[in-house]
């Protein structure tokens, strides 16, 4: 295999919070000596996340086996999804906001068509169910965990507790119609056929788009990690995934 050198488009201090991390981690476990240190690590699960390089790539360009690039990825993302805000946490954030926005999307997956309860219906291919909440700027404040790509938005916002949450910290909250019935603090356009809404009906349905569409920079954030743009792992692991990069979006943020 060829190998060159490439460019990751994320700060130093991306680089840094996670060697301190995983610093911590190798005094924990008493580790006298790896194949690659911290921060050579911290460059691999990097390429990893941000770039969707596979472990076979990222072996012959560090020089160690895809054994060892599988077991420091793992170690990564375990660490990171272990410091990654809950909703409890996320909904504390929100309540210093004016209002947020809830919107879900579909990471897709790599899957046979026999798996149906990962096939989304609305998006006419399998991926896992994405509950993404946003700032009034469109700025990610918290992804939940992942569900299969048939549930609903509604349904699977009701499962992680979004609404209860949001509607105990009293957050003003921004939704599409896939979120008719949510009730809470959560706020949808008026439904119905266009013709058959009133002029008010149509101003607010038209506002509350403009606000709404503000989610889509989040989501764009959150797939700007090139690993979750086509997931080929198990589905059990994707979860995890996620809040490894919410953790390192948030603290390049901060």
């Amino acid at each position: 295999m060829l190998v060159y050198p490439s460019g990751i488009d994320l700060s130093s201090s991306t680089l840094r919070y996670l060697s301190r991390l995983l610093a911590v981690r190798r005094l924990e476990r008493g580790t006298r000596w790896r194949r690659l240190p911290a921060d050579r690590q911290v460059l691999l699960v990097l390429a990893h996340l941000r770039c969707g390089h596979t472990y076979a790539q990222l072996a012959a360009g560090f020089g160690v086996g895809i054994a060892t690039v599988y077991r420091y990825v793992a170690e990564a993302v375990e660490v990171l999804a272990a410091t990654a805000p809950d909703l409890t946490m996320a909904a504390r954030t929100a309540a210093r906001k004016a209002f947020v926005i809830l919107d879900g999307t579909l990471l897709p997956i790599d899957r046979i068509a026999a798996d149906r309860p990962y096939y989304s219906g609305k998006h006419k291919k399998h991926g896992m169910n994405v509950q993404v909440i946003a700032d009034p700027f469109g700025r990610l404040l918290w992804a939940s965990p992942a569900l299969p790509g048939a549930v609903h938005d509604v349904r699977a916002a009701r499962k992680h507790g979004i609404i209860d949450a949001l509607a105990r910290a009293d957050v003003p909250c921004r939704a599409d119609k896939a979120y008719r019935g949510a009730g809470g603090t959560v706020r949808v356009p008026h439904w119905g056929r266009w013709e058959t809404l009133s002029t008010g009906q149509k101003a607010a349905n038209r506002s509350h788009a403009k606000i709404r569409a503000l989610v889509e920079q989040a989501v764009a954030t959150l797939k700007s990690w090139r690993l979750l743009r086509k997931l080929r792992c198990a589905t059990t692991r994707i979860t995890g995934l996620i809040q490894a990069v919410l953790c390192l979006h948030l603290a390049s943020s901060d």
